[in-house]
């Protein structure tokens, strides 16, 4: 998954030839009140292709570029967004475990690119991120990745909930952290095909979403002080299910 150099497409047309060809973007920035006939296909368009519409002042896409915008420009992605289930399908045909992440309002670029860090070295071999309410994957998220942004499958979706549907279509059981859970991170078992839900730091995973999994699970704390950095959690948490699928006995066994 090689990077690709930051740029934008300006204008109505190369936008639309963009997204017809299946160009990676990460977001369109797209002028307020504007409209017409090529407006509506691309917005046909970037919603068939999970791709966020920001509407934006004129003097935002001015600041962008001198030249002749139309009321629309487009940052080209640094990453190729691919689709969950032909990454899935990859995952098992390579014959290994799917252990996936699945980010929800994780807002902060530099714990994405240190989520992604970790992902890596444990072994995880997916990012699951919803196309709005979540940190862009741009420069800053890419340096904080040390490189890791290009060696995992980033998928992106339009439903977090609909992917959960989708995983367990798939034989993939769905996990997530509560405070209040009985059974603690090492007591679940990560040798099976399985995906974490990691969510904001504030509000944690969203309701809907957590009644969707399958298991819950808490963090156990020495001290008297529940406030983990997400990106600090989920190393725990991945490196709980990188040991056990290296065989290394936990503490309860």
């Amino acid at each position: 998954m090689a990077l690709k150099k930051t740029s934008l497409i300006i204008g109505r047309q190369p936008l639309v030839e963009a997204l017809q060809s299946g160009k990676a973007i990460d977001k369109i920035l797209l002028q307020k009140n504007a409209s017409g006939e090529v407006v509506h296909q691309i917005r046909t368009l970037s919603r068939e292709h999970n791709i966020p519409i920001q509407l934006v002042p004129i003097e935002k896409l001015n600041g962008l570029t001198k030249a002749n915008h139309q009321g629309v420009i487009a940052i080209v992605a640094l990453v190729q967004y691919l689709d969950l289930q032909q990454v899935i399908d990859h995952v098992v045909s390579e014959g290994t475990v799917p252990l996936f992440l699945m980010l929800d309002g994780v807002t902060d670029v530099r714990n994405i690119g240190a989520i992604a860090r970790t992902a890596v070295c444990c072994g995880a071999q997916a990012i699951i991120i919803p196309d709005k309410g979540v940190g862009a994957l741009n420069e800053e998220a890419m340096k904080s990745s040390a490189g890791a942004l290009e060696k995992i499958h980033i998928c992106r979706v339009g439903s977090l909930l609909k992917a959960v549907d989708d995983l367990h279509l798939n034989g993939i059981a769905v996990y997530t952290s509560e405070m209040r859970a009985e059974k603690n991170v090492y007591d679940l078992d990560y040798t099976i095909p399985c995906c974490v839900i990691m969510g904001d730091e504030g509000r944690g995973v969203q309701p809907y979403l957590a009644k969707a999994a399958d298991a819950f699970f808490k963090i156990p704390m020495a001290a008297k002080f529940d406030s983990l950095n997400v990106s600090v959690a989920t190393g725990m948490i991945l490196y709980e299910g990188m040991k056990q699928r290296m065989g290394v006995k936990s503490v309860s066994n």
